[in-house]
């Protein structure tokens, strides 16, 4: 089947799922992408943009058979803008976020206009693809919020039959190779996010701060992509935790895969995540994760039973997270991390590799491409 990807936003997480995906598949692609920065003026443009891509390639019309885009697309404004052929081929929309859900920084910044063009996204497509459970129900709740604000003439209908055709398909890790012999040395903690508010720095260096405090033996890797307004707790945090940092800052992907495979210890703190695919990867990679029970969180643990989830999972706070942190390191000296085998969470993570979901995505387009094909055929 000849697939056609048209991603406005072509950069990180955005860009991993695209190229994973591509790669892998038993389809043809052809991607159309635009960079990765000014995210409103991609939103806006993009669909004029990626028209004269199109007619930039010189492809025949007929060249493809399905359709997919990511939520950075007006997908109803991108086709109104088509040659019939191209127009009426079935899509698929994948939401990786979206801009009724997404944090600000100041609540009544949020341009709902943003989040009113992924409403007609999710309506113009033939399915709506999120990356969580948790993903979907937070933006079909957030439409029900949004349209009890508006003037009159909600689109109940509408949002109705979005619900009617969504599904959960996960972006997908790569494998990590086996973990070598763990050398002797006090537990070694990994934070991994990008460095931005919802992702809760404060909490982590709090828990930190504490284990300190209580002198706890550990290292700590904070990694992730700093930014112009980075929160200033980062830098005053790598000052008071100098003599404890193992790696700071962003690595190269292999140096990431590197340090997750070498430490004991995954730790989120986030307030805001989609899926947390770093927390898969730390999965995958064999390191214990500790997770706030919320969000997708819980959704990745999915197939264990409920009292060994509830090994990876806190409250939330900086008390309970240190108090976490400090039991971890105190079995780790006792040479017993983990309460159960590794390898079960291991191959829990499985399900999130991209030999399963690539597979599992093929086979959805291409059902969804015969349906299409069978609907056309009935209404000839």
């Amino acid at each position: 089947m000849r697939i056609l990807a048209l991603e406005p936003y072509y950069g990180g997480s955005h860009r991993a799922f695209l190229d994973g995906w591509s790669q892998r598949s038993r389809h043809q692609w052809t991607l159309l992408t635009l960079p990765a920065h000014h995210w409103k003026w991609r939103m806006r443009h993009a669909a004029v943009t990626l028209r004269t891509q199109i007619r930039n390639l010189g492809t025949p019309l007929d060249a493809w058979d399905l359709a997919w885009c990511s939520d950075m697309l007006n997908l109803a404004e991108f086709k109104g803008l088509l040659p019939p052929p191209i127009a009426k081929l079935p899509v698929v929309a994948y939401f990786h976020e979206n801009q009724l859900t997404y944090p600000v920084r100041v609540p009544d910044a949020r341009d709902v206009h943003f989040g009113i063009t992924n409403f007609v996204t999710a309506l113009a497509a033939d399915e709506v693809w999120f990356n969580s459970t948790f993903h979907q129900d937070d933006f079909l709740n957030a439409l029900d919020i949004i349209w009890k604000q508006m003037p009159d003439r909600p689109p109940q209908r509408e949002v109705l039959e979005i619900r009617e055709k969504t599904h959960v398909f996960p972006p997908a890790v790569g494998e990590f190779p086996p973990r070598g012999a763990r050398f002797p040395g006090p537990l070694r903690i990994v934070w991994a996010a990008r460095w931005e508010h919802d992702k809760d720095p404060d909490t982590l260096f709090a828990a930190l701060a504490q284990l300190v405090d209580r002198k706890v033996s550990f290292h700590i890797s904070v990694l992730g992509q700093s930014f112009r307004d980075t929160p200033a707790i980062f830098a005053d945090a790598q000052r008071w935790l100098a003599s404890h940092i193992k790696h700071w800052g962003f690595l190269p992907f292999a140096d990431y895969q590197r340090a997750l495979s070498q430490a004991d210890v995954f730790v989120s703190t986030a307030q805001h995540e989609f899926f947390g695919i770093s927390a898969v990867e730390a999965m995958t990679a064999g390191t214990f994760p500790v997770l706030p029970n919320r969000l997708a969180y819980p959704e990745l643990l999915t197939g264990l039973p409920e009292e060994h989830k509830a090994m990876f999972l806190y409250d939330g706070t900086a008390a309970q997270l240190a108090h976490r942190l400090e039991t971890l390191a105190g079995r780790l000296q006792q040479n017993r991390l983990w309460e159960i085998p590794a390898s079960e969470v291991q191959q829990l993570a499985r399900r999130f590799q991209w030999k399963v979901a690539s597979d599992a995505m093929d086979d959805a387009v291409e059902r969804l491409y015969e349906e299409h094909q069978e609907r056309e055929q009935l209404a000839q």
